[in-house]
């Protein structure tokens, strides 16, 4: 692998090294390696006066190669983590005999950033990304970042590209003082050649960032700067430690010299390698780059056809999203609608969700009107008949589905994907009257559709596999991460969680202050509680998607009388500014006290107060009783083959229902906390409380047996097709 490194010596006396490791010249321990081999090199060279560092294929380096995270956190092994912000950045590079220039294109982010800030200048092409997105991994820049990066652009800005992940283009890297010259691809080596001999032959300035202090203020103002950022940093991220650990790095250079921080940074790095919150994020990363691989799909030779038309009935809350999403990716798209009042209020919707993204600066105005372009209304099916796909978003209501697809099907053309985006209707019912169930798909968007990463792709036995691997390409293509799971109840991430607001309700039903649930959860790392939730979501979906598990999971489920008796007392959640919190404009949701009566009466309907008294739990104990049922639940999905992989639900689960991304994911974390601890708590609550927290018999056998949850979910692609 050393080749992925080369060099190539001029007449001019350029050394010119070269990172080849596609697809983003990631810096893996070989490629430092080879970096470190051939700065010997032109070291040694009497023909070499100055070096000109550069990425092939119109990258610098995407960053340190995150695969020798994943092998740490598998093995331990801390030795397979190079040594390279001291013998590398420092030693060979930046207090190197001659100097060195940064060729940057594409991007130059984390460890590749902190290489090029090494270097004694940086030549960058337009548009090129800087930045050092190292803390949503959970660890902090490892090569020096914390360091050179503050004395480049400024103490303020440095911390917000670091605590926020926040990149910035090449032009505004100029004006900061990160890059020295901004310049066309064509002239980028030729600019960098002639800067380093520039550099060589003292006609420039030989600088190492390390030992500037020109951009640092005074030790107390940049402590004043560093403490409110500590503020802030507790309130984006408070269970996790790799922000703080950031500006102790970097107070510790401003406070004893460049070279301390960086020592100091380096043994932080070390530390935050082996955190929980880093194999979390670790974890997810891997897990959101691991649903595309999809046995007996995307293995066998076939290529996504384009889908270049859609169409979309139903032009509510989650059509108008669909098809916003569908448009701001160049796809065209027809919404029908059954009269002209709603199909007005449905365009009137998409263009409203356009403009959002133009108010907050994110679109221009141009974009909007080329989106909308694409955009047209109908009231029958007549330009069906050039779509290459269909995607239905009517209310939840059987006859009328199957009667929209016996109808679509008769004038879409036959190569045409019919995706439904029911979250709770069986497909196969759905496609039953037709004879096109190869090509019936499940598309389940997430509220709002235009917003939430998350698409549920849901196959039946039936459904074509060429018609899998089309809508997860349109997935990727509106920016979505398409996770495939099976046709059952609810599918994965709603099924998985049913659980956690019943297991809230229990709580409230056993006396525990329900303000308390809300404010446990969140500080768990929920953006809010179950209950702040259902008053967002409309108590609508809970009395819907009650009865359905109600039934489909007969003996475990909590059947809790609160939301009926919350609608009786005309109370709607946000939707008319009263639920359990009183919803003002302008003003966040507060606790609203007079909701007690209503929760005295859930309580005495419901009477499962063991003697009658409420009970006493830790806010640890209300965390596990909303949480290990919900783990429960994922191990029956798991069981059943839903999911692909353990991972594919715990990307789901991140996603579609905000679970921590730095826990990794609701199995990840269960195999963390532990299963034997998950299941004897289950049968200890089984035993007091009832049914609702009977272990199932996956998390039994993996408790008894020592096994991980996570471990062998489906033991091959064959088994996949079974309730995928």
């Amino acid at each position: 692998m050393a080749s992925k490194v080369s060099l190539d010596v001029g007449d001019d006396g350029v050394g010119v090294i070269r990172i080849f490791n596609p697809p983003v010249n990631a810096l893996a321990p070989p490629v430092l390696a080879g970096i470190k081999e051939k700065y010997v090199e032109v070291m040694r060279r009497d023909d070499v006066k100055a070096i000109v560092v550069i990425g092939e294929n119109g990258r610098f380096s995407g960053g340190f190669d995150v695969r020798v995270f994943e092998h740490i956190h598998k093995t331990g092994d801390m030795n397979y983590l190079p040594e390279v912000s001291v013998d590398i950045v420092v030693n060979t590079i930046e207090d190197a005999k001659k100097p060195s220039v940064a060729a940057i294109s594409g991007l130059a982010l984390g460890g590749g950033l902190e290489i090029a800030m090494g270097c004694h200048a940086r030549i960058a092409t337009p548009g090129t990304q800087l930045g050092q997105p190292e803390l949503t991994l959970g660890v902090i820049p490892g090569f020096g970042g914390t360091q050179r990066l503050p004395r480049l652009v400024g103490l303020p800005k440095a911390i917000q590209m670091m605590l926020f992940s926040k990149p910035i283009n090449a032009r505004e890297g100029n004006e900061l003082g990160l890059i020295d010259a901004v310049v066309t691809p064509e002239n980028l080596l030729r600019v960098a050649k002639l800067w380093a001999l520039d550099i060589a032959d003292r006609r420039k300035p030989w600088m190492s960032s390390l030992r500037r202090t020109d951009k640092l203020c005074s030790l107390a103002e940049a402590r004043e700067i560093i403490k409110a950022a500590r503020v802030q940093a507790k309130k984006i991220a408070p269970n996790v430690p790799q922000h703080q650990a950031c500006l102790d790095a970097i107070e510790e250079g401003i406070a004893f010299g460049g070279y301390a921080g960086v020592l100091k940074e380096r043994r932080l790095f070390n530390d935050l390698i082996l955190t929980n919150s880093c194999k979390g994020l670790v974890h997810a990363f891997f897990a959101e780059r691991a649903v595309s691989k999809i046995p007996n799909v995307t293995d066998i030779g076939l290529k996504p056809r384009p889908i270049r038309r859609a169409a979309v009935i139903g032009g509510g809350l989650m059509g108008s999203g669909i098809a916003t999403a569908l448009i701001r990716s160049d796809i065209s798209v027809v919404l029908k609608e059954v009269n002209s009042a709603y199909l007005d209020k449905g365009m009137k919707a998409i263009a409203a969700n356009l403009q959002g993204l133009v108010n907050r600066g994110s679109w221009t105005k141009e974009k909007m009107d080329k989106a909308l372009s694409l955009l047209k209304g109908a009231l029958d099916y007549s330009e069906f008949g050039k779509v290459d796909m269909v995607i239905e978003a009517v209310i939840e209501n059987v006859p009328l589905k199957q009667s929209i697809f016996s109808e679509i099907e008769k004038v879409c053309p036959p190569h045409c994907i019919l995706a439904t985006n029911t979250s709770t209707i069986d497909l196969n019912i759905v496609g039953e009257k037709t004879s096109s169930q190869d090509r019936i798909i499940g598309a389940h968007f997430f509220s709002p559709a235009h917003v939430m990463p998350l698409l549920e792709i849901v196959r039946t036995e039936k459904t074509s596999a060429q018609v899998i691997l089309d809508l997860m390409t349109v997935g990727k293509a509106i920016k979505k991460v398409p996770v495939v799971v099976g046709n059952c109840t609810a599918f994965a991430v709603n099924r998985t969680f049913f659980p956690y607001t019943q297991g809230a309700q229990l709580l409230v039903s056993l006396g525990v202050d329900l303000f308390r649930v809300d404010r446990v959860i969140s500080s768990f790392g929920m953006p809010m509680g179950p209950f702040q939730l259902q008053d967002v979501a409309g108590y609508g979906v809970a009395v819907a998607v009650r009865k359905m598990y109600s039934t489909a999971f007969s003996g475990r489920t909590f059947d809790s009388p609160l939301v009926d008796l919350m609608v009786a007392n005309g109370r709607q959640g946000k939707a008319n500014g009263k639920g359990y919190y009183i919803f003002e404009r302008g003003s966040k949701p507060k606790p609203d006290p007079s909701v007690q009566p209503i929760i005295q009466e859930c309580i005495r309907l419901t009477n499962v107060m063991p003697g009658g008294k409420p009970v006493t739990l830790s806010d640890q104990e209300i965390l596990e009783m909303v949480l290990f049922p919900v783990v429960n639940e994922a191990c029956r999905v798991l069981d059943e083959g839903v999911v692909v992989r353990a991972s594919d639900l715990d990307i789901a689960s991140i996603l579609g229902m905000s679970f921590p991304s730095y826990r990794g994911g609701i199995v990840f974390w269960a195999d963390l906390v532990g299963p034997q601890y998950i299941y004897e708590n289950l049968k200890k609550w089984e035993q007091a409380y009832g049914g609702f927290f009977k272990p199932s018999r996956y998390l039994e056998e993996r408790a008894n047996k020592g096994i991980p949850l996570a471990q062998s979910v489906l033991p091959s692609a064959q088994n996949s097709r079974a309730r995928l």
